[in-house]
């Protein structure tokens, strides 16, 4: 099968074409300004994102570490 580099995501800021993978540290961010504005952004509308899709995150930033 293919290797999960083969993954390609859109950044959620600016929706530029971003490869998954483990020395992207902004993904699925294109940039860390494009991360920083998403932050930024999450801040001022705390509900934008459900919860079942904040554990999913989750999981994965523990899978990372």
């Amino acid at each position: 099968g293919k290797a999960m580099s083969e993954l390609v995501v859109e950044c959620p800021t600016c929706q530029k074409k971003v490869e998954w993978k483990t020395e992207n540290k902004y993904r699925p961010f294109c940039s860390d300004r494009c991360h920083l504005i998403d932050l930024g952004e999450w801040a001022n509308e705390e509900k934008r994102i459900p919860a079942v899709e904040a554990e999913i995150f989750s999981e994965n930033l523990e899978m990372q570490a």
